[in-house]
């Protein structure tokens, strides 16, 4: 489930208005002092139209790939990489229907870099959440009041007293809060993944518009580090995947949207039941976690904690099993594209993508990202029965077959432990008279 939500009631008194305005406030000051202390520069917050503040990200996501090193690119770096993409591509021409992307970037990127060069792409794809909350939040509010500058508390001349802000400006700092704090989380999250990705494909998302393949050579080295594996085959490897799924998302532009458009509808079925969030804010108090609905600190805390949290309607349940089910259909591409055209002239080949599947299971941040955002957990079974489907539609039919079922319908989950039914279901009959 995702950490977002928030409680209308008051710790002494339920039946007490809290003083909204006031309690966002204090919630503004507090960031602020935690983003200075960060050497974030949170200028425009309060005063952002932006759902999800790009500036925030950027600024946030710079610091944290700064402080973890950012070693620059050296001119043996550039042609280390480039070598192992001319490796790389060549064999991929056997292993895949979908011809090399072009390459619009650099080849070897370093840590800051990567971040610069993939920002624009998380932005697209996780401001639909933002954007999902604030249209909650509006119609939260409208619910209290009119929508029209109304005080919060309607007629009630004693609730208005708690209540020194019109609906709008509370909705207006709400939604600057709510993208500050998802913002905050999500330029962490880029920040650390830049110290751990080996390429902008790293994570199977779209991040490049439009997809090219990159590698990021200083952790390439550190993901190395205590493998008895020569380094320019390790290099290959992952020039292997990144070129792989580059050519992917670069020659099905539908797939980028179909991610994004999941990813949207999440984001759109958001709502706040306050009665719900009201219940999980009794049973924190309970539980002595020292929640304090008075104290923005403990708020916070408890926001990023997971403690409140909306209640997914069944739109949204469909929207994650779409999204974790294409996330494990392009690893699992992936990783049987990776292995057809390494075949044996990478001897480690086995070795390598079992490395690479238990550093993944084990410690994925873009995985902790989904699962912090969205609650979505892409299980490492559903990864593995992918990778066995297009194994084994390649062996029913062939590598133009397997790749062209991107261009149709794509598998469920309970297709991929159906490989052959699957297929047949998308062969037309020779006579089309029984349809007729």
């Amino acid at each position: 489930m995702t950490p977002f939500g928030f409680t209308p009631g008051n710790s002494d008194d339920s039946n007490e208005p809290v003083d909204f305005a006031a309690m966002m406030q204090q919630m503004q000051q507090q960031i602020q002092e935690q983003f200075s202390k960060l050497g974030i520069n949170a200028s425009g917050f309060g005063g952002s139209t932006e759902a999800l503040p790009k500036n925030l990200v950027r600024d946030t996501a710079k610091k944290f790939a700064t402080a973890q090193g950012s070693a620059p690119i050296g001119a043996n770096d550039v042609s280390d990489v480039e070598q192992a993409f001319s490796i790389a591509e060549l064999w991929l021409n056997d292993a895949t229907f979908f011809p090399q992307s072009p390459n619009t970037g650099n080849a070897a990127l370093a840590r800051t870099d990567w971040v610069d060069t993939t920002l624009a792409g998380w932005q697209t794809t996780v401001e639909p959440l933002a954007i999902g909350l604030s249209s909650a939040i509006g119609e939260l509010l409208n619910q209290a009041g009119a929508g029209d500058g109304t005080p919060l508390g309607g007629d009630d001349p004693s609730r208005q007293e708690n209540m020194q802000l019109p609906i709008g400006m509370i909705s207006a700092l709400l939604n600057s809060f709510i993208g500050s704090l998802i913002a905050t989380q999500l330029g962490q999250a880029i920040g650390g993944l830049a110290g751990k990705v080996t390429g902008a494909h790293d994570v199977g998302l779209p991040l490049i518009d439009a997809a090219y393949p990159t590698l990021v050579p200083q952790n390439i080295k550190e993901w190395a580090t205590d493998l008895d594996i020569p380094m320019d085959e390790i290099r290959i490897f992952h020039a292997l995947r990144e070129a792989a799924i580059a050519r992917l998302f670069a020659h099905n532009p539908w797939l980028v949207s179909y991610i994004r458009t999941a990813i949207t509808d999440y984001g759109k079925g958001i709502n706040i039941d306050m009665d719900a969030i009201q219940e999980q804010a009794q049973r924190a108090l309970e539980s002595g976690n020292g929640f304090d609905p008075s104290n923005p600190e403990s708020f916070t805390i408890a926001l990023n904690d997971g403690i409140f949290t909306p209640q997914e309607s069944p739109a949204q349940r469909a929207a994650l099993t779409k999204l974790e089910t294409v996330l494990a259909l392009i690893d699992g591409w992936s990783e049987e594209v990776v292995a057809l055209a390494a075949g044996d002239r990478l001897p480690n080949i086995a070795a390598l993508q079992e490395t690479l599947r238990r550093r993944r299971a084990t410690s994925a941040p873009a995985q902790q990202l989904f699962s912090s955002l969205l609650g979505l957990q892409v299980s490492p079974r559903l990864a593995r029965e992918a990778t066995a489907f297009w194994k084994q539609v390649r062996e029913l039919k062939d590598v133009e077959s397997r790749d062209r079922v991107w261009s149709g319908i794509l598998p469920t989950a309970d297709d991929l432990l159906t490989p052959e039914s699957f297929m047949k279901s998308l062969e037309v009959p020779d006579d089309l008279s029984g349809l007729l």
